[in-house]
């Protein structure tokens, strides 16, 4: 039976982001709080899970391999802080592009429950654009809008959102409460 998981996407979620994109691992900064917000939900027993599109690839802004690094340095800063990456989803296409990947389409939420053998009811994806909760309806898992990146102003295009939370540290705790998993460690 596959456990408690979050899904998460990167870009003004995790990492602060750009309208140029971030195409190389210097160019990944972590929001205040992320890290820790991770390795919290690790502790309380939950695998995190990365959806996150990447059209700069397909906009030759960077490469595959650009990402992995870039991938490799989030990967290493969260494991730093006591965190882990159950895996990480990307969808490299042009938003023009007719593919069921790229957010708001489900393919990559549905790729993580298919690599689960689970369902997502329940199951919440966090992000900060009107993309990331539409994608999250489609695949039904619960949408959760953070207010860093582009979060403030998705606020105002969905005031109806019910699960709000000022950064993914306040959704962390919260969620934690929430729907108590089983704790890898003694701390709360």
């Amino acid at each position: 039976m596959t456990g408690p998981f979050v899904i998460l996407d990167r870009d003004g979620v995790i990492n602060f982001d750009s309208p140029d994109y971030i195409k190389s691992p210097e160019e990944w900064v972590p929001i205040p709080g992320s890290l820790e917000a991770i390795a919290m939900l690790t502790r309380a027993g939950f695998d995190v899970y990365i959806a996150t599109n990447q059209a700069g690839v397909a906009r030759g802004k960077f490469t595959v391999e650009d990402l992995d690094a870039i991938h490799t340095k989030m990967r290493d800063a969260v494991e730093n802080h006591g965190g882990k990456i159950a895996g990480i989803e990307y969808c490299p296409h042009h938003p023009d592009d007719d593919c069921d990947c790229r957010k708001p389409s489900p393919g990559m939420l549905r790729a993580i429950a298919k690599s689960l053998g689970a369902s997502l009811a329940g199951h919440p994806f966090v992000g900060d654009s009107a993309k990331d909760l539409g994608a999250a309806e489609a695949a039904g898992c619960v949408p959760v809008l953070v207010l860093t990146g582009s979060g403030a102003e998705t606020r105002r295009q969905r005031p109806d959102t019910r699960y709000v939370y000022d950064d993914l540290l306040a959704f962390a705790r919260d969620w934690i409460r929430r729907a108590p998993a089983t704790r890898r460690d003694s701390q709360p």
